[in-house]
């Protein structure tokens, strides 16, 4: 192993779990086994240019990112191509997508989430801390707070303190999509 093989894999670890990315997440996605990313990691294993390009892709940096070390933009800027977000499932009828996941330090946690419409299901209150802002994309839902429901259409926003029991529930039997950006 030589010094350059370690550093690199000590960045690529400490650049997956920035981006909060399992090692079987990773894996699956740049298909390599548990076995190889742990030497990578350690630098037991040197590096193809085919499996940097794709652990940047993966992780959201540029290559150069992982060789030099140079990751000063991660608390700058961060691009999320289309259909690239990091996707975190938590419930059966929503689906989130993580808009920011390689962004440090970040004040707030954006998201594209997808609600399932779930006809005759009664639907589970959620709360947490800090605050929530909602755009709707597309679709309707209702979204229901303090035991008020509100019917939500495209353009639609909705701006409230998170610790109040809150729902959203897609209509019209069809999913709709919002943007959330969730602050501490």
């Amino acid at each position: 192993m030589t010094e350059q093989l370690r550093e690199i894999g000590l960045r690529l670890a400490a650049l997956r779990n920035i981006a909060e990315i399992s090692p079987e997440t990773f894996c699956e996605k740049a298909g390599v086994t548990l076995q190889e990313l742990a030497a990578y990691e350690k630098g037991e294993l040197d590096f193809s240019f085919s499996f940097l390009y794709n652990a940047a892709r993966i992780l959201g940096v540029d290559i150069i990112d992982i060789m030099s070390g140079d990751s000063s933009h991660l608390s700058n800027w961060c691009i999320v191509r289309k259909g690239q977000g990091y996707d975190v499932k938590r419930q059966d009828a929503y689906r989130y997508s993580h808009l920011a996941f390689t962004f440090r330090d970040k004040k707030a946690e954006p998201f594209l989430v997808t609600v399932e419409p779930e006809e005759g299901k009664a639907p589970a209150l959620h709360t947490h801390d800090g605050q929530e802002f909602n755009w709707v994309v597309a679709g309707r839902m209702r979204f229901t707070i303090s035991g008020t429901d509100y019917v939500l259409e495209p353009g639609d926003s909705v701006y409230f303190n998170a610790s109040i029991p809150h729902v959203m529930q897609a209509l019209d039997n069809e999913s709709a999509q919002f943007i959330a950006v969730v602050m501490g």
